[in-house]
């Protein structure tokens, strides 16, 4: 092949695959514009979208399930055990609330959106929302913090339980002693009889197979 003709089959080759390469562009050309003016208007999302995390604290139990399945530790949660006498409410679900939950916080910034905390609620309290706009200056704004519970709730609740343990603990105590001082005394209250003390007896010199004297 010529220099001339491998020349201007270069530049076919140029104007081939520009042409190729702005086939989209032109067919754009021709076609409506489709801009979303954004964030004035926005598109719509799938219903099952998988955005920000959201907790109905009120629904809230402190099973901790959601935490223990978060693959990326985003979910902390602390709870106090309430005392018997105490009524906790329950849920919507009609389960009964027997835990104080005086930290329940979401770090969003290490959430990956993959919705395993959401199915082993026993409660469905936390759920994925369409919210995906949430951006901040601040990281530490990203944790989000669901308790509705005040220091002040806080520290009633720890003494409360506090003392009714120390309560339950004295109560056992005084059963325990009660029942070791029962056993020491029973050996000395209910001790068998014992067997009475009986004589020999003397043939008499008259009964049969005796030899007289």
């Amino acid at each position: 092949m010529s220099e001339v003709k491998i020349y201007f089959n270069n530049i076919w080759l140029a104007f081939y695959t520009a042409a190729v390469g702005m086939r989209r562009t032109f067919l754009h050309l021709f076609t409506p514009a489709v801009t979303i003016q954004y964030p004035d208007v926005k598109l719509k999302l799938p219903e099952r979208a998988r955005n920000r995390l959201y907790v109905n604290i009120d629904d809230c139990i402190g099973c901790d399930q959601c935490s223990m399945a978060c693959p990326v530790d985003c979910i902390t949660i602390q709870t106090i055990k309430g005392t018997p006498d105490q009524d906790l409410g329950t849920t919507s679900t009609g389960q009964k609330k027997r835990l104080h939950v005086p930290l329940f916080d979401i770090d969003i910034a290490k959430c990956c959106y993959c919705g395993l905390c959401v199915y082993p609620c026993p409660t469905e309290c936390i759920v994925m929302t369409d919210v995906y706009e949430f951006s901040e200056y601040d990281r530490s704004n990203l944790i989000y913090r669901y308790s509705i519970m005040t220091p002040q709730d806080i520290e009633q609740a720890k003494e409360k339980l506090k003392k009714s343990e120390e309560e339950a603990a004295a109560k056992k105590a005084a059963a325990a002693t009660a029942a070791a001082a029962a056993k020491l005394a029973a050996p000395a209250t209910s001790a068998p009889a014992a067997p009475a003390k009986t004589e020999p007896i003397n043939p008499s010199p008259d009964a049969p197979g005796q030899a007289k004297s």
